[in-house]
């Protein structure tokens, strides 16, 4: 198999961008497999090598092409990112250079891909968090950047009307949600689940048990208070604007949130202040290290407006901690409720969410009972090898059938 795969950027600090590279780890490793990877950016994979520096192998590799990248505002970066892999990728196969079997995309980042996977459907996030980006409802100097992704929104969007309903494109969601929601808005008939997964031999229990106290002294959380993470790059749409109104109607326990993102914290400084929550809230940047977030709280808390899946929920399952998902999280589907987590029915619902944190820090127990529950059902089910072996199949059953056609 000559799989080219597809994809602005490759880390271990993103939910998508994580599950293309435990794959492709793995099918490198399969006899007769190579990987064509187009990419602007690469870190933490294993076996990449530069296509300008080696010669083309016919199996065991991971030859990455440099596309190159643009400054400037997102839009912009899409654009241009989208239109510069398409004519590298004309070029060299024009050129000779590449003679890929099958194109795979992580999200839409071409037009020409045989199989997407689907982590979002644009249509119904939108359809959630339109009133949030009404401008009526943000401040003059916040238009510029509302504006910005409305016109995002809206590319995606079309890109998804044009790419979603076309039967010859094979789509994989990571959860039942979101394949229910491409049958309901794109009539899509071609789709597999296959959901996400994570690393059962390093996120587990002893892992953050050994590293709970040196992580707690680094946020400067005591053993008295009751910690919370948020993990997220879109923290409007990780549905931190609820959380926080949930943590100002809980002031008089003592709770401490830890956001892990890479949105300007800025954006959030007008609602801390309005809710008096400078104190108890700590922002931070992404890290490889994503295992000192997690031995470092009690609780993680995922209010998503909407969301295909969240992996973050999954590694603190796996951790061993309580976690509070929202019903619009594809990884709620994979959560027994009051068993192995706690399911927030409506994501803006913030007195709700207020509730159950409140109930979660009461009763050390409950939280002892749910966590422990959590992590023996993902370390049992949840592993990146069967994801792997999942899609190895379903790209191999593609192939044929195109062959075949």
């Amino acid at each position: 198999m000559r799989l080219l795969v597809i994809s602005p950027f490759l880390d271990r600090y993103h939910g998508t961008e994580l599950c293309i590279i435990e794959q492709i780890e793995r099918f490198a490793r399969q006899d007769h497999w190579s990987i064509e990877l187009y990419s602007q950016a690469v870190s933490q994979v294993k076996g990449v090598r530069l296509a300008s520096e080696v010669p083309a192998t016919s199996s065991g590799s991971i030859l990455w092409h440099k596309v190159p990248d643009i400054p400037g505002p997102h839009l912009f970066k899409y654009v241009w990112w989208f239109l510069a892999n398409q004519c590298l990728r004309w070029w060299d196969r024009r050129s000779g250079k590449i003679f890929p079997d099958l194109v795979y995309s992580p999200g839409i980042n071409c037009l020409d891909a045989d199989v997407i996977v689907v982590q979002i459907v644009f249509h119904e996030f939108h359809a959630r968090a339109k009133s949030q980006i009404a401008l009526k409802r943000l401040p003059m100097k916040m238009w510029p950047r509302a504006i910005h992704r409305k016109i995002y929104y809206a590319l995606i969007m079309y890109l998804e009307r044009r790419l979603y309903g076309n039967p010859h494109v094979h789509l994989v969601a990571v959860s039942e949600m979101v394949a229910e929601q491409l049958r309901r808005y794109f009539r899509s008939s071609n789709v597999t689940v296959i959901p996400n997964a994570v690393d059962t031999d390093r996120f587990t229990p002893a892992a953050c048990s050994a590293r709970r106290k040196e992580s707690r002294q680094t946020f400067g959380f005591s053993e008295s208070e009751l910690a919370l993470l948020l993990i997220g790059n879109d923290l409007k749409k990780k549905g931190l604007d609820s959380l926080l109104r949930a943590l100002a109607q809980l002031q008089d326990l003592p709770l401490r949130l830890l956001v892990v993102g890479s949105d300007d914290p800025g954006f959030y400084d007008r609602i801390l202040k309005e809710l008096d929550l400078q104190r108890m809230t700590t922002f931070v940047k992404p890290s490889a290290d994503v295992l000192k977030f997690f031995s470092a709280v009690d609780l993680y808390v995922g209010p998503s407006l909407e969301d295909g899946f969240n992996i973050p929920i999954l590694e603190a399952m796996a951790c061993g901690l309580p976690v509070i998902a929202s019903a619009t999280a594809g990884v709620s589907q994979m959560i027994r409720d009051g068993e192995t987590g706690f399911i927030l029915r409506n994501p803006r619902d913030h007195t709700q969410l207020a509730n159950f944190i409140r109930r979660i820090y009461s009763d050390r127990s409950l939280r002892m009972q749910t966590g422990e529950a959590a992590s023996r059902y993902v370390l049992a089910n949840c592993g990146w090898d069967e994801n792997a072996e999942r899609t190895r199949e379903l790209l191999e059953n593609t192939l044929q059938q195109m062959r075949k056609n």
